[in-house]
């Protein structure tokens, strides 16, 4: 794990849970694996500072979607480790689907998660999928457009009976290069640089961070709530959450031979 430093832009002492701030986040072991491992880390905090920007029920592009399964029962977590794990690629294999190399980025990639690796088992519902033809329903101030990006999907889950809430973002770019820059350039404004189904966290919560960075020529972001019940929890699986499906595009595009 590499060292971190945050950049904490200009704004009012925190008062409520309805803005965003963006600070820098270097070293995802996991995204040292393969290329990446530059992201953007925001807070959620600041009554003065802009609101997330909501992905339109609408969407102005042709989608495919993945019907959402009904929420599951509330249930209350059990005590987590109030240690940060140092995010690794889940030994289950189950994170995902795996596709043809090099074929268009879609939701159905994903699934419902179930993460394995040593003493650590992390689940959650996939509850929403969303694949785009393009960026452009994400990309609030261009910064996708300006660095070609291809194709997006969202995912929704839940963990926790719902105490835990996520939504992801995924991006496919023609490069390497090009993935990096735009998580560099991510990290230099708001948040409302990107747009998201806010509908799928909670609209007022304990926990609330955003986390992303590359790997190879994929962005991926993840953003995560948490109510108080789940507070304590929501780093460790926010960690796991983000580094296991960027592990993932370590091998998409891989082809294997005999």
């Amino acid at each position: 794990m590499g060292p971190q430093r945050t950049l904490v832009l200009p704004g009012p002492p925190p008062k409520s849970n309805s803005a965003l701030i963006i600070g820098l986040v270097v070293g995802l072991a996991v995204l040292l694996l393969g290329g990446g491992g530059v992201g953007a880390f925001l807070y959620l905090r600041g009554s003065g500072s802009k609101p997330p920007v909501a992905l339109p029920s609408a969407d102005p592009f042709p989608t495919t979607s993945t019907p959402p399964p009904s929420d599951p029962p509330s249930a209350t977590p059990s005590d987590p480790s109030t240690t940060e794990p140092t995010p690794t690629p889940s030994d289950t294999g189950s994170t995902s689907n795996r596709v043809d190399p090099g074929s268009p980025l879609t939701d159905s990639e994903f699934g419902d998660w179930n993460f394995k690796l040593g003493d650590v088992k992390l689940e959650a519902d996939k509850v929403g999928g969303w694949s785009y033809n393009s960026c452009d329903p994400m990309d609030a101030k261009g910064v996708l457009a300006q660095n070609d990006c291809q194709r997006a999907i969202q995912l929704a889950y839940t963990a926790y009976g719902g105490h835990i809430k996520a939504v992801q973002l995924i991006m496919s770019f023609p490069t390497e290069q090009a993935a990096k820059k735009t998580v560099t350039r991510l990290a230099s404004l708001d948040s409302d640089a990107l747009k998201w189904r806010t509908d799928k966290t909670h609209s007022s919560y304990a926990y609330g961070k955003i986390r992303s960075g590359y790997v190879k020529k994929y962005v991926v972001v993840t953003v995560l709530t948490a109510d108080k019940t789940a507070k304590s929890l929501a780093t460790h699986y926010h960690s796991y959450l983000q580094s296991d499906h960027a592990s993932y595009f370590l091998f998409r595009d891989l082809t294997i031979t005999s």
